[in-house]
């Protein structure tokens, strides 16, 4: 798919205009409304000092939680407009409303050089709806539009999708040109051997990417709770473990299909449910005890997958391996971390599919080692299992003039 990106505009295009940006800042607060990881608004800084290099005045729309179409003190964006203009390096001021004649006013009056961040997109019932009425007060803050929230971009909201009948030229900002560029290098790869690796809980959620890559990976390897689904699916003793029901015939027949590589756990690290604190035990996968539940892969799965995806030219990943926010069961998931920075750095195209990957990545220091870190979890796996996503069907397509 190939859309205009806001590259392709001129500058008087863009020159005193208001360029109304929708960004992805829904970011994880901590105690006293304090960002903890502010990976998300980084990754809107090339778009913003593009716009703001050019001469316009960045409007910025985005959502914060899921505060359900009403306000929400504890899901407001103010937080974040001191931590931007921190990280920005520019003015940043902030409205405590969204799509108001007072939203507007404060559009027009920004100055060149001020970005003007708006309240949670969310605290609107229509949001979330797509409704026509709200995109066309949106548009009112903008001349032209800018979708960078790539990983909004999955859902067919207002501020992502109906704007854009309302509010041309509608484009592609840097970000969303980085994420598109890296996960279609996934789509059709040319080096290989080409390796997967699938952890999380829910393979119920995951299974049109699987059956899209199942054909093209030369090597699948499948961990965290997925796996449990799929010893149970062999018949093997999975004690407590977290087996997913409905997925069990998937799994199977997954296992029977030929042709396919499939890597799945050889032991686990196990504990007892509700007595997490404990020391994890370390068993062989189809002997997990009754009263336990596999919480991580264990040390020979970890060898085994490392050295798989040391040998890879082309690697992605999504989902860990195990309970990693849990101390004692996040040695899987560092591990898989690991060996994908140690295969970018041998060369290979190394991209971490968003979540609770990019969360693993990001806390263990290796982000800037591996080619590519998504900032969108579902719209990434969404975009990998059918090339495309609402918001961008809805952008310009390339060659199109509406400056």
């Amino acid at each position: 798919m190939t859309k205009r990106g806001l590259r392709s505009l001129d500058r008087g295009t863009l020159e005193g205009r208001r360029a109304l940006v929708r960004v992805d800042y829904n970011v994880p607060m901590g105690p006293g409304r304090r960002i903890e990881d502010t990976t998300r608004i980084d990754a809107t800084l090339p778009t913003l000092r593009f716009v703001l290099e050019a001469g316009a005045r960045p409007v910025l729309l985005s959502h914060l939680g899921r505060p359900g179409g009403k306000v929400d003190r504890e899901a407001s964006l103010e937080p974040v407009a001191a931590v931007l203009q921190d990280r920005l390096g520019s003015p940043v001021r902030f409205c405590a409303e969204t799509d108001t004649e007072l939203a507007v006013r404060a559009s027009r009056d920004l100055a060149a050089g001020e970005v003007l961040l708006l309240e949670n997109t969310r605290f609107l019932p229509g949001e979330t709806k797509n409704d026509d009425a709200l995109a066309a007060r949106f548009a009112r803050l903008g001349d032209l539009y800018v979708n960078d929230a790539f990983g909004s971009t999955h859902r067919a909201h207002a501020s992502v999708v109906g704007i854009t009948r309302h509010l041309r030229p509608a484009v592609a900002g840097l970000l969303v040109e980085a994420e598109l560029e890296a996960l279609s290098r996934l789509r059709e790869v040319q080096e290989r051997p080409f390796v997967v690796a699938f952890g999380g809980a829910k393979i119920g959620d995951k299974m049109p990417l699987v059956e899209a890559f199942v054909d093209r990976a030369d090597s699948m390897l499948i961990g965290g709770a997925m796996a449990n689904t799929f010893l149970a699916a062999q018949g093997r003793e999975v004690g407590r473990s977290l087996v997913e029901g409905e997925a069990l015939e998937f799994a199977r027949e997954l296992l029977e299909r030929p042709g396919i590589v499939l890597h799945v756990p050889v032991d686990f690290v196990v504990g007892v449910p509700g007595e997490e604190d404990g020391e994890g035990r370390v068993v062989s996968a189809g002997a997990i005890p009754p009263d336990m539940a596999a919480y991580d892969i264990g040390p020979i799965t970890r060898e085994e997958f490392a050295a798989v995806i040391r040998g890879a030219r082309t690697f992605f990943w999504n989902g860990p391996m195990g309970w990693f926010e849990a101390e004692g069961y996040d040695a899987g998931t560092r591990s898989v971390a690991v060996a994908a920075a140690e295969s970018a750095e041998a060369g290979a195209f190394s991209v971490i599919g968003g979540g609770d990957s990019a969360r693993a990545v990001q806390e263990a220091g290796l982000a800037d080692r591996v080619s590519h870190v998504s900032t969108g979890g579902g719209a990434a796996l969404e975009y990998l299992a059918h090339g495309t996503l609402p918001g961008l069907e809805a952008l310009d397509d390339e060659g199109t003039e509406h400056d």
